[in-house]
């Protein structure tokens, strides 16, 4: 069965639903129009959907195989949109400008190409639609109600602006794909005073300063050269006039490394430089991690099994590209630590100026030529490891 040939059939159906969810974005975990949606789409095509937590699943194929998981994110990012998309979300709080669109619809379309071939099936494939990747709750709180429950492995695809063609697609069988991400709060409790009397108070702005410092020499003496490991803070906020000392002062970040050992770590460590920061200052400070996920290390078997499936695609153009590792996070990464997992980048660029605006950015545009590719990716991976893991 050729299910690139029946995807480009489908294609102005998986860009309605892209364009539908785009233009209904929605963020975090209740995202209820987007699960209202696929769930009426699902059974159309004759499934049977239900609620997964906050997301939504469905399965066919036979019993007695193997479950193979296909998963989708389908969230928005708050912030406005700026592409120019006559699609374009109209809300200016919402935007799908990481293309988790393009994920969910070209998972609607897989469903309906495997539904259409369900009796030649070798097993059992589990459909994902998942919420809150954005915020890293989605992947657990539909594993919290039993999303990965007699499966096998797992895929899912992941879709790339940018200036690059359409048909390349980028994956990691040697190594880290995507970093952990391990965000956290710091409450720095002080003495507020007035600006004329600093002697009076325990500065919390003062203390901030000084762990600012001390987080950043964590990345510069104790993270090993050879390790890839990244700490930002985005966010210090502290006070609300020129003169006068704040009892409390926020700071807010978010720390990356591309191993286990070198994470476990920098987060002991992070903690231990704060408590220690603040001691030495007079002060208390609380630490609220608001995020955590692992390093996304995809099964390297399967991985390889799953390019020479895409291999033979009758896909014109379809690159691999190899090694790709990235210092963004992805929650499907907890799902990779449960079950054999294969995360893959697909590229939906532009080599003209559209592909200018990266992802996270209200101008950012995505390729619609990307939905044949990756709805066929889906339906026939699906099948091909069916057949040779039954």
């Amino acid at each position: 069965m050729n299910f690139y040939e029946q995807a480009l059939e489908l294609r102005e159906e998986t860009v309605a639903h892209r364009r539908w969810l785009h233009s209904h974005a929605e963020v975090g975990l209740n995202m209820p129009k987007a699960q209202a949606y696929v769930m009426e789409q699902l059974r159309n095509y004759g499934l049977e959907p239900r609620p997964c937590g906050h997301g939504v699943t469905a399965e066919l194929g036979r019993e007695g195989g193997r479950t193979l998981l296909l998963r989708a994110d389908m969230d928005a990012l708050p912030m406005p949109e700026e592409s120019g998309e006559s699609f374009a979300c109209p809300t200016g709080t919402e935007a799908h400008t990481c293309g988790h669109d393009f994920h969910a619809a070209m998972l609607l379309t897989a469903a309906k190409l495997l539904k259409e071939q369900e009796s030649k099936l070798s097993g059992r494939i589990r459909f994902m639609f998942q919420t809150a990747e954005e915020t890293f709750e989605g992947a657990r709180d539909m594993m919290a109600h039993g999303i990965l429950d007699g499966v096998d492995g797992a895929l899912a695809y992941h879709v790339g602006s940018g200036r690059m063609p359409v048909g390349l697609f980028m994956y990691n069988s040697g190594g880290t794909m995507m970093y952990s991400v391990d965000g956290f709060r710091i409450t720095v409790h002080g003495q507020g005073a007035h600006g004329a009397y600093p002697h009076s108070s325990i500065d919390p702005i003062n203390i901030g300063v000084h762990i600012y410092l001390a987080l950043e020499a964590l990345i510069a003496r104790e993270a090993a050269p050879s390790k890839a490991c990244v700490l930002t803070i985005g966010s210090f906020s502290a006070g609300s006039a020129p003169n006068i000392i704040p009892d409390t002062a926020v700071l807010q970040g978010t720390l990356r490394t591309d191993d286990s050992a070198s994470r476990e770590k920098l987060v002991r460590r992070l903690k231990e430089a704060v408590q220690g920061t603040t001691a030495v200052f007079g002060g208390s400070a609380e630490i609220e991690m608001i995020s955590q996920v692992p390093p996304l290390v995809c099964d390297a078997a399967m991985t390889e099994e799953m390019v020479g499936y895409m291999q033979g695609l009758p896909v014109p153009g379809l690159t691999p590209v190899p090694d790709m590792s990235a210092s963004a996070s992805e929650d499907f990464a907890v799902i990779a630590e449960k079950v054999p997992s294969v995360f893959m980048y697909l590229s939906a660029g532009y080599l003209d100026e559209r592909g200018d605006a990266p992802a996270h950015n209200p101008r950012v545009r995505f390729n619609e030529e990307v939905c044949p590719i990756g709805s066929a990716c889906l339906a026939h991976c699906a099948v091909r490891w069916l057949e040779k893991n039954p």
